[in-house]
């Protein structure tokens, strides 16, 4: 797996983070609900568990199947996260009595609309940082300054690929036709493993580009493809660098695949290093720079440590902006201190 390349200057900071219900927070922030319809929207608050384990908890309770249960996004199993969750209204009784060691339910609404994939504007992060002293302080909040202003390159985090990154082999292995595999949710998850490093060795690249140029951000090509963080994606004619640097819009990057807006030009040139157009799986696009928000450092002088807040938009890392504030690459460990 390729290594993920920043614009951060200086030397790496060797913070410790450990990710676990103390240290690691996420709320997701939602879309605006309506409070009248036959949905049921239930924000959770569930702590080392999966997403995937707490709707399979949710679904025997009511005894439904899994899939009638509607989420906008995984969350973390080693964190505290809430999220929104929903199903037909008329659980709503049932769910007053719902218990639960590892989830609760903090508040329930109603929508015209059930909850699906993606359906969220972002999310919240709170993130503890330890062997923080006052020097790396500043730097972190120098650092921070800098990818305000001009983004952080959007990779996908050491997550996606599993602590030994046996799944990017088994993607490969199985793509070339090495390997055979009968599950179809497995042969989807591993494509898309496949087609997430794709994106990251171009994103990588493009950095190193940019780099050799002595840019602090990502260079624009002709022929890019931009995203107005909207979901509009168009090809002007001119390059947008100051639409760009107004954080207006942001140049996409390709996850390979049939039926998808390919880049042209120059841009193109460099994309096709990274592409596979045999790959028969629908092909998208990727913001490939993301603006962390409201970022925020709560220093605790005693102990050391460091509460780092922001945001970040949906599907984007929050391992990326701490590799990006630390200027190293980080990597899972079975949970051990990084």
């Amino acid at each position: 797996m390729t290594q993920r390349e920043y614009f951060t200057e200086g030397e790496p900071l060797y913070f410790k983070f450990e990710q676990n219900r103390e240290d690691f927070i996420v709320d997701e922030i939602p879309r605006e609900f309506g409070g009248k319809g036959k949905n049921a929207i239930i924000l959770v608050k569930k702590t080392d568990i999966t997403t995937w384990d707490m709707i399979a908890a949710f679904a025997r309770y009511i005894g439904i199947d899994a899939e009638r249960i509607g989420y906008a996004g995984l969350k973390d199993k080693h964190a505290t996260t809430t999220q929104y969750i929903s199903m037909d209204a008329k659980y709503i009784f049932l769910l007053k009595r719902f218990e639960h060691k590892n989830i609760k339910i903090l508040n329930i609404t109603k929508d015209k609309y059930s909850i699906r994939m993606g359906d969220l504007v972002g999310n919240r992060f709170r993130i503890r940082l330890h062997n923080v002293d006052e020097t790396m302080l500043h730097e972190l909040q120098k650092r921070a300054k800098k990818i305000t202003k001009y983004g952080v390159p959007n990779y996908f985090g050491y997550q996606r690929f599993g602590r030994d990154e046996s799944s990017l082999q088994q993607a490969k292995d199985m793509i070339s036709g090495e390997l055979f595999i009968e599950d179809n949710k497995l042969k989807k998850f591993l494509i898309s493993i496949y087609q997430s490093d794709l994106y990251n060795r171009w994103l990588q690249y493009r950095v190193a580009l940019s780099k050799k140029e002595n840019l602090e951000y990502l260079k624009l090509f002709e022929g890019d493809v931009y995203s107005d963080f909207k979901g509009k994606l168009f090809t002007p004619k001119n390059i947008l660098t100051e639409d760009f640097l107004a954080q207006k819009v942001t140049p996409t990057g390709l996850l390979a695949g049939r039926s998808v807006y390919r880049a042209r030009a120059k841009a193109r040139e460099i994309e096709k290093k990274f592409d596979d157009e045999f790959l028969y799986t629908k092909g998208e696009r990727r913001e490939a720079v993301v603006f962390p928000k409201n970022i925020t450092f709560k220093y605790a002088k005693s102990q050391q440590s460091v509460v780092v807040d922001f945001n970040l938009p949906k599907g984007s890392y929050a391992t990326v902006v701490l590799e990006a504030l630390s200027n190293r690459n980080l990597k899972a460990k079975k949970r051990k201190i990084f």
